[in-house]
């Protein structure tokens, strides 16, 4: 599946920059990381967990840096491996000046093999648009600490949270929150569909868990045994 989309920073283009290209930064973007280890400046790895319906998805991601024109653009290359699952994504951002501010466009190519990929891309798109959100949300607020921006404290509303950022809890008390408050992360991630299979059953239609391959049978409806009179 592909995804892509456009983020606005407040910020300059270089400060962007080196946040996408310093390996700590990006490391705190990312949703479920364990571990993160820096081979060079063109090679990292990490291990994550992967939220999914049925639980979460540990997975060892190696990313390199493929091809890099400072200060807009770079491109990575990442594969991944986990029970159930092979990862093979490939993404590229370029940078733009706004004003005063930068323009990032992104753009996202994600493929998945194993039983995870069975479940299909109705399954998976939604659990794809989440992580995006996150990393894009958690990119913001490094691009802030990086420019001298202010930061959120502790007890605001972190990536993938909710409210208002930098906001004190709401109260019945108080004035109710104006949408200009609320920080803009941009247009939602676009996606472009895969044609679904003509034929054939996804591995949640065959009974086949993604989490573990082997066949299993649902359980019966209803009472298994009966009595008579």
């Amino acid at each position: 599946m592909k995804v892509a989309g456009e983020r606005g920073f407040e910020a300059p283009r270089e400060a962007v920059w080196r946040v996408l290209n310093d390996p700590a930064a990006m490391a705190a973007t990312m949703p479920g990381v364990e571990s993160f280890d820096v081979q060079d400046d063109r090679h990292w790895r990490a291990n994550v967990k992967i939220p999914l319906g049925l639980g979460t998805l540990g997975m060892t991601m190696n990313m390199e840096k493929t091809e890099e024109r400072e200060p807009e653009f770079a491109s990575l290359a990442i594969k991944g491996n986990g029970v159930g699952a092979i990862l093979s994504m490939t993404t590229a951002f370029n940078l733009s000046e706004d004003g005063g501010g930068t323009k990032m466009d992104w753009e996202a190519d994600v493929r998945i093999a194993g039983p995870v990929g069975s479940m299909g891309q109705r399954v998976l798109q939604p659990i794809v648009n989440q992580q995006v959100q996150q990393v894009l949300a958690a990119l913001d607020e490094q691009v802030r600490n990086a420019a001298g921006g202010p930061t959120r404290e502790p007890g605001d509303a972190g990536a993938g949270g909710s409210g208002s950022a930098g906001a004190d809890p709401p109260s019945s008390d108080g004035p109710p929150t104006h949408a200009k408050d609320v920080d803009d992360y941009g247009e939602p991630a676009e996606s472009t569909p895969e044609a679904e299979p003509e034929t054939g059953t996804s591995g949640a239609d065959e009974g086949i868990s993604p989490l573990a391959p082997e066949t299993y049978e649902a359980d019966p409806e209803g009472p298994t045994t009966s009595t008579e009179n």
